[in-house]
């Protein structure tokens, strides 16, 4: 099979995209990342999108094996931001130029409806920001609510499209359900994304060609793609970390596959790679999430260990971030960085 080919096919098939993933020489890679390169810069362009993310709570009513939020893990310390604290940290991220608002937590139903569209309600008060979603899976009369209360977006993560592993690493939900929840958010209007996580126990390569095609299935606005970093007090704590190098080869086989979709450079890619997020967006992709949950909630969101910049100035990391970014010779975006399959950007 002719590389050069396959790489510029506007189709893969599946088998083609288990042939990706299996490249190991390194010309081969290189090949491989500085084509996905061309496709993001083609249907992206040059800017590199912030997405500024609140931890507005640690606490989660689920218990996946891998993720250190799980209810049973007793040694965390729990807290909840108040819905002040939330609209404050909003502020102070669009003062930074930053225009992707991203609440996020486990799944907590002490944030109700009410509360998280008073929040919603309050920052859209103070700013044309982009609101994203990060919540979990909640009632569809939830997502409506916080639709008309002005999120723009939703991201769930279906972390694996094999129906088996999903079950195994999630012991109270089911993929035909969180694919379900995906599809309804869809619907109604949200821009959504999802994504898997790399190197999960009994993943196989072809897992992860189903998790690149499922992407393309759902129509995502945004896929994201990060290596399973294992958690103490987790079921999988003596497990082995995803490897940055097959997290790059999704991340750069996802942007041939999907094109026209948000795709980050992922903190858990930089947590196991000193240069891991300028390694993936110079292999797809055109968007980074910085976190900027104060202190002292920000060291407590331990879904993994060791998070990069959790230790550090929320402010001073962003500005580093952004540092590390211009060094690349890409330019930051000062845009809401809506859906690239939107007629029309939406503006400031």
């Amino acid at each position: 099979m002719n590389l050069q080919e396959l790489l510029h096919k506007d189709e893969l098939t599946r088998d083609e995209i288990i042939y990706l993933l299996h490249l190991t020489d390194k010309e081969d890679l290189q090949q491989l990342y500085a084509r996905a390169d061309e496709v993001r810069a083609q249907y992206c362009g040059d800017e590199v999108h912030l997405r500024g993310i609140i931890e507005i709570s640690n606490f989660c009513e689920q218990n996946c094996v891998y993720c250190g939020l799980r209810q049973d893990n007793n040694s965390l310390p729990r807290y909840r931001m108040t819905p002040e604290e939330v609209i404050e940290t909003a502020r102070i991220i669009t003062n930074l130029g930053i225009f992707t608002i991203v609440l996020q937590s486990g799944e907590d139903n002490h944030f109700d409806t009410d509360i998280i569209s008073y929040i919603i309600y309050q920052i859209r008060q103070q700013s044309n920001a982009a609101i994203t979603l990060s919540l979990g899976e909640r009632t569809f009369d939830e997502y409506r609510a916080w639709k008309i209360a002005g999120a723009d977006r939703y991201l769930l993560k279906h972390e694996t499209a094999n129906a088996n592993l999903y079950e195994s690493y999630h012991l109270k939900q089911k993929l035909s359900e969180r694919v379900d929840h995906l599809k309804f958010l869809k619907s109604i209007g949200y821009q959504i994304g999802s994504g898997n996580l790399i190197g999960l126990p009994m993943q196989t390569s072809e897992d992860l060609a189903d998790d690149i095609l499922l992407c393309k299935e759902l129509d995502l606005d945004m896929a994201a793609f990060g290596p399973f970093i294992p958690s103490p007090n987790t079921p999988y704590q003596h497990k082995l970390s995803g490897e940055a190098e097959l997290t790059l080869k999704v991340t750069a086989i996802a942007r041939l596959v999907l094109k026209k979709v948000h795709i980050p450079a992922t903190t858990a890619l930089d947590t196991i790679d000193p240069i891991g997020r300028e390694r993936g967006l110079t292999a797809g992709a055109n968007i980074v999430m910085p976190d900027l949950t104060p202190f002292p909630y920000r060291e407590q969101y331990q879904i993994y260990p060791g998070k990069r910049g959790s230790q550090d100035d929320p402010l001073e990391s962003t500005a580093r971030l952004q540092k590390r970014i211009e060094a690349l010779g890409r330019k930051i975006s000062y845009k809401r960085g809506d859906s690239l399959k939107l007629d029309l950007q939406q503006p400031l």
